[in-house]
């Protein structure tokens, strides 16, 4: 298995904080964000690599972070080539430019660089191995308005995924889905499949969010949903950053 961490966004709404810096080696406590994702599932023996996707306005600062301390497994670092938030790949198309530029034949574990866990990723591994099948996140979230920011999944008995949707307008139910994924070596040609315009232009789903692929593989091929240990936070903007170092003050 191999970790991508998607970490190609360009921030804006954390300006000036990430004008020329990436967000998810701001500082949280005595750690980054991205410190805090690796720490976790560095030491997972199903993992052998950890790629970290890069836009090109940051990637030396990634080089830096990468020299700058140790792992245990190898980190490679790439560029997707984007230089500004209007010309950015998207979160699906950066998953693909990582399993094509890096030769990714094995399951990947895909993380979303500017979110924190309160919780490891160590069950959410121990979940996907039962279950053998692509998997993602889940907890309960009562408020509607915070719903239409994320993504959104229906569930049956069995934990699987009937439907996903992306920051919808009127939510199907209460389980919000945060951008961590795991997809089997099975998985991987599907999504170079929804990346691929078709004769008139168009893709079969959204690249912009992690989601939009969810939201059309799960009526393709059988997708679980796990059910998180633990709270998350999604550094969005400021106000978010200031709430996480004010909890994560070590």
């Amino acid at each position: 298995m191999k970790s991508i961490i998607l970490a190609a966004g360009y921030a804006t709404r954390l300006y000036p904080l990430t004008e020329n810096f990436p967000k998810p080696l701001l500082k949280i406590g005595s750690s980054s964000i991205l410190d805090r994702l690796v720490d976790d599932i560095d030491s997972f023996e199903e993992i052998n690599e950890h790629i970290v996707v890069s836009n090109h306005k940051f990637v030396s600062h990634f080089e830096d972070w990468k020299n700058s301390r140790s792992f245990n497994k190898k980190v490679t670092i790439i560029d997707d080539g984007s230089t500004e938030n209007s010309n950015r790949l998207g979160a699906v198309r950066d998953i693909l430019f990582a399993v094509e530029s890096c030769g990714v034949d094995e399951e990947i574990l895909v993380l979303a660089g500017d979110n924190l866990l309160d919780f490891s990723l160590r069950d959410f591994v121990e979940y996907q191995k039962r279950k053998n099948t692509a998997c993602i996140m889940r907890h309960f979230e009562p408020l509607k308005e915070r719903l239409c920011k994320t993504g959104v999944a229906t569930i049956d008995e069995s934990d699987r995924v009937l439907r996903m949707q992306e920051k919808p307008a009127e939510p199907e139910s209460n389980w919000a889905v945060p951008p961590f994924y795991i997809y089997t070596k099975d998985d991987l040609p599907y999504m170079k499949k929804a990346c691929a315009p078709g004769p008139d232009g168009n893709r079969i789903c959204g690249t912009d969010a992690p989601g939009d692929f969810i939201a059309w593989f799960c009526s393709v091929r059988p997708v679980h949903a796990w059910l998180m240990g633990g709270k998350r936070r999604d550094i969005g903007d400021l106000k978010s950053y200031e709430e996480a170092c004010r909890a994560f003050v070590i």
